[in-house]
């Protein structure tokens, strides 16, 4: 089997981060995986801690049996701890916590008590790094996004379109919104590398209209281009017709189906991506197994849309899609944020 070496400039690439993150010498440092975790990753962070004069310790956990009738991919929703109140109790402590579990810990049940205690969590990517060393975030990249971030929080409607015969409306009224550059430096935030993308949870009943992803988007729970069109009918945020010909549309029906919970087929969240250093060819540069498509989320001009759980408002569900969607234009109040799929030069 091929094994990776560790590369002294991967080993840079963490150190980058970690300085981002405000790390600095004498610093202690949780690194969190599970057995099932990028054992290359893990190693990496250790490292570039310890090169840092930082005191790094580890916290190795289970990787737990999938209790879902279907794989589950991509969700962000790690379920590793498994509410073990020690380790919990351990990253609380650490003052700034490296995630290298499969899933991540953005939205892990977890998560919101690890932050009140004023950690800060850098969520690694399940990538190969050799695509975290290609998206290593830059100033210019966070002021960005910190303006998207302020635009989007301010806007009343989303409207996006496209081609291809996208017509959606987003009710943008108390929605919340999240920016991620790819590091964190305050306390009881959370980050993900790579970086680079704007998202929006709406509250209840506020996305309406057609959504058409086009052969060349992207479902990143399967990990796969379309080759066909998949057409979704949304009602008061959920999807109550989904229409194609082709594999794309069959499998995204079974798999919705396969969970036998409402909640699998409402609206998580909306947002774009900004990250230019993010290629959309990327998908099919990598194995499966070595990358978790967050790269494709960050693609600048990509229109997120996401489907599964929301606390916002006030839907939790284990079902999920993440779904970039290229060429479409997305207006906030009637201001193109993007137009066919390019980011508008509207952000500084």
């Amino acid at each position: 089997m091929f094994a990776d070496r560790i590369e002294a400039k991967w080993i840079d690439a963490f150190c980058e981060i970690f300085e981002r993150c405000a790390v600095k010498s004498g610093d202690t440092a949780a690194i969190l995986s599970e057995t099932q975790s990028r054992a290359l990753n893990v190693h990496l962070a250790e490292l570039a801690l310890l090169r840092m004069g930082a005191k790094p310790f580890h916290i190795v956990v289970p990787t737990p049996r999938n209790r879902e009738v279907v794989p589950v991919r991509s969700t962000g929703a790690s379920v590793a701890i498994q509410r073990l109140g020690p380790v919990v109790a351990a990253l609380q402590q650490a003052g700034f916590v490296v995630d290298c579990t499969v899933e991540g810990l953005m939205h892990a049940v977890e998560t919101p008590e690890i932050l009140k205690a004023g950690a800060r969590i850098l969520n690694i990517s399940n990538e190969h790094p050799e695509a975290l060393e290609r998206m290593v975030p830059d100033m210019a990249l966070e002021k960005r996004v910190r303006a998207a971030t302020k635009m989007l929080r301010g806007t009343k409607r989303m409207r996006v379109t496209s081609k291809a015969g996208t017509d959606l409306d987003v009710d943008m009224a108390g929605a919340s919104t999240v920016g991620v550059w790819g590091w964190t430096d305050k306390p009881g935030t959370l980050a993900h590398w790579p970086g680079g993308i704007v998202v929006s949870f709406p509250k209840s009943g506020a996305v309406n209209g057609t959504l058409v992803m086009a052969p060349g988007d992207i479902n990143l729970t399967f990990k796969r281009y379309l080759t066909s069109p998949v057409r979704m009918t949304l009602k008061d945020d959920y999807v109550t017709d989904l229409q194609g010909e082709g594999a794309d549309a069959m499998m995204m029906r079974a798999y919705l189906a396969a969970w036998g919970d409402r909640e699998a087929y409402a609206v998580s969240h909306v947002g774009f991506g900004m990250n230019p250093a993010a290629r959309y060819e990327a998908l099919a540069m990598y194995d499966q197994r070595d990358t978790n498509g967050t790269e494709l989320r960050a693609v600048s001009g990509n229109f997120l849309f996401s489907t599964g759980a929301n606390e916002f408002a006030g839907r939790y569900t284990s079902g999920h899609f993440d779904l970039p969607m290229m060429g479409t234009t997305i207006e906030l109040d009637g201001v193109a944020v993007v137009h066919d799929g390019v980011l508008q030069d509207v952000f500084g």
